[in-house]
This record gives structure tokens, C-alpha cells and sequence, in this order.
């Protein structure tokens, strides 16, 4: 029996709906393929410079106290590479703190970063508190040369990733809570 009070529906009206349910759940995706047919791609929000080409430091020795530096350590570790330019003095010492700093903000995953120094240890006032959380380490090929900064009391940074690839630069001068915001979104 039909209900003299319903009006009758409307044949094809259910297929209508169906489809613009599955319009809804295929827009992104259409939209997101055609974006990227046009070129376009996403850039993160990084504070570092991506190291293009990117480059594995795998074969790259860093003697820290006669040891060879292991880049692919026992447990996956990044390795935040410092490189100071001549003289490290008041200046690189402030931002080799705040390097550190930003490592203890990871709090429990503190232990997923190491933290390199390469090059001659400072002596400035100061240091013998700032140094001790950084190992000191030589490159005897000069394969961070070209990362190094030539201006005197300034310091650069390298992120290495745990499979030794070079991820991305901080050249001298850089914001070392960009840093730490990098490191935050890296390391989890």
C-alpha cells in the first residue's frame, strides 16, 4: 500500500546522490593530481637550505679523539654537524649554546641527535661550559669546506640524517630556533 501523502519518488534520484558523495571524497585527489601535472609541488617550512644534490657522507671520515665518527650509528641518530668559521669567540659560542639547547628541548628524544663539532675547539671565556655536550672532531678532507663560514666568530650547521645523508644547511648567521623548530619536526 502507498501512502496517499508521500509523493512518489523520483526515479534515478538515489544514483544522484551516490554520485555526489563520490565527488566529494574525488575532488582532492582530482585537484591534487592536476596540481601536480601543472608543475607545482608543496615547499615545507624548513629554516635550513636543502642540500641539493643531496649527498651521503657515508665515506667521509671525521676522526673525533682517533676514532672514526659513524655516521649510521647502532640506534638511527641524527648528527647536527657544527663548523665554525676563524676565530670561534663570544658570538659562536652563544650559538653553539643554543644549538645544544635546542637539543635538550627534545627532551626523551634528546638522545636521537649527536652533536659534532669540526674544527679547532674554541677557548674563549665560556667555553669549558658549552663544549662538553659536543664531540670535537677533525675533517682531514675537507668535505664540510664548502659549508664552512669564512667570516671570523660565526658558525654553520649541517643536518645529517641517521643514513648519512646531508639534509640541509644552516648557514652562518642562522636562527637557531628555526633550528630547533626543524629538529622538532624531524626528530619525534
Amino acid at each position: 500500500m502507498t501512502d496517499p501523502n508521500v509523493p512518489p519518488r523520483k526515479p534515478g534520484s538515489g544514483r544522484f546522490k551516490l554520485v555526489l558523495i563520490m565527488l566529494v571524497f574525488l575532488a582532492p585527489i582530482i585537484a591534487a593530481g592536476l596540481l601536480t601535472l601543472s608543475g607545482w609541488q608543496p615547499e615545507g617550512k624548513g629554516n635550513g637550505r636543502p642540500i641539493v644534490p643531496q649527498r651521503s657522507m657515508a665515506d667521509v671520515r671525521v676522526d673525533v679523539a682517533g676514532t672514526a665518527w659513524a655516521w649510521r650509528d647502532s640506534e638511527p641518530r641524527l648528527t647536527l654537524v657544527a663548523l665554525p668559521g676563524p676565530d670561534c669567540a663570544a658570538h659562536c659560542l652563544e650559538t653553539l649554546a643554543l644549538m645544544r639547547n635546542a637539543r635538550i628541548v627534545l627532551n626523551r628524544n634528546a638522545d636521537r641527535l649527536r652533536l659534532l663539532y669540526i674544527g679547532t675547539p674554541p677557548t674563549a671565556q665560556g667555553a669549558d661550559a658549552v663544549m662538553p655536550d659536543w664531540k670535537v672532531g677533525t675533517d682531514a678532507a675537507k668535505a664540510f669546506e664548502e659549508f664552512r663560514p669564512t667570516q671570523p666568530d660565526t658558525v654553520a650547521a649541517v643536518l645529517v640524517e641517521s643514513n648519512a645523508t646531508a639534509l640541509s644547511w644552516y648557514p652562518a648567521g642562522f636562527d637557531p630556533s628555526g633550528l630547533r623548530k626543524d629538529l622538532q619536526k624531524v626528530i619525534r
